[in-house]
């Protein structure tokens, strides 16, 4: 039965694609557009230099670094502090893919890991400035606001979060085959390249493929479930709606801390071979961006 569930949207999908070429065409030269002039050379180098920190250990060495403030505050492992820097900074989908090589490469288990995931995959600082505030809401003033209740509202939410997991999460210790000292080779070098390219590539796909969704979705009645599909095409069919500013932040910031079933596509592609669940990951974002909803309709309403 699950397969038949999963098999009629694949066909609806591939019928609509022949049905409207044109929006199908359309669709995809956005999706490739976007994923080569922003996000291929966006994330590409950070995926690399990634992969090369952990695989040479260097990232124990940034994690010592980051220990005394990131710790404590969510109450995590040495190791998961570098998660969480680039979780926060780099945007999506590099706080999964992080968490992913973390528990692959043994330096935190996968409780851990589930945890990191409900917190520290999110949308990244210069997406927010260039993209939302900049080229969208076209107002300097909201840049401040934005940005504390984007990066905020998740490290709230992880103090929810962390009382569903186990008490004792923060006294995990590196596991035993994880090594201190650094380590380079050549071989390591074209293995963390090869992985840069294949993750950039499957993110490529899932960009072209909702993007094409997307374009085919506009036609249909779907109205505000529409900029949930991928978070670049959701955010600019929002402000073409013509909505007033007290209902297009909260939409917006919303929509940005969920980040599209696009990018949970893509989370769920970094994830795998982790046997970490995506479920409890889509709730806790669904979560996230109420909660984000609500700081942005006060801050609307009563700051700015």
């Amino acid at each position: 039965m699950k397969q038949y569930i999963c098999l009629i949207p694949m066909i609806a999908f591939f019928i609509l694609m022949l049905c409207f070429p044109s929006a199908t065409f359309a669709g995809a030269v956005n999706g490739l557009l976007l994923w080569f002039q922003i996000i291929l050379p966006t994330l590409l180098p950070f995926i690399i230099i990634s992969n090369l920190l952990i695989h040479t250990n260097a990232v124990n060495y940034i994690s010592g670094m980051l220990r005394p403030f990131v710790q404590k505050l969510f109450c995590v492992s040495d190791n998961a502090c570098y998660a969480i820097l680039v979780g926060f900074l780099c945007g999506y989908p590099m706080g999964a893919k992080v968490v992913a090589d973390l528990i692959k490469t043994n330096r935190i288990s996968k409780t851990e890991g589930q945890y990191l995931l409900s917190f520290c995959n999110n949308t990244s600082p210069m997406f927010i400035i260039s993209y939302i505030v900049t080229q969208n809401f076209k107002d300097p003033s909201l840049l401040l606001g934005t940005l504390c209740i984007l990066m905020l509202s998740p490290i709230l939410c992880s103090f929810l979060f962390r009382r569903f997991y186990p008490e004792d999460i923060a006294e995990q210790k590196m596991l035993p085959t994880a090594k201190k000292q650094i380590h380079f080779h050549f071989n390591i070098l074209d293995n963390c390249i090869m992985n840069g390219f294949e993750t950039i590539t499957k993110i490529g796909g899932y960009i072209i493929l909702f993007s094409i969704l997307f374009a085919l979705s506009t036609s249909l009645p779907v109205g505000l479930l529409l900029p949930a599909l991928e978070i670049t095409n959701g955010i600019s069919y929002i402000f073409n709606m013509g909505l007033p500013l007290s209902l297009t932040f909260p939409l917006v910031l919303a929509f940005t801390s969920f980040g599209g079933f696009c990018s949970v596509a893509q989370t769920y592609s970094m994830l795998q071979g982790t046997k970490i669940s995506i479920f409890p990951y889509i709730i806790q974002k669904l979560i996230t961006a109420l909660v984000t909803s609500l700081f942005a309709i006060l801050y609307i309403q009563f700051i700015h």
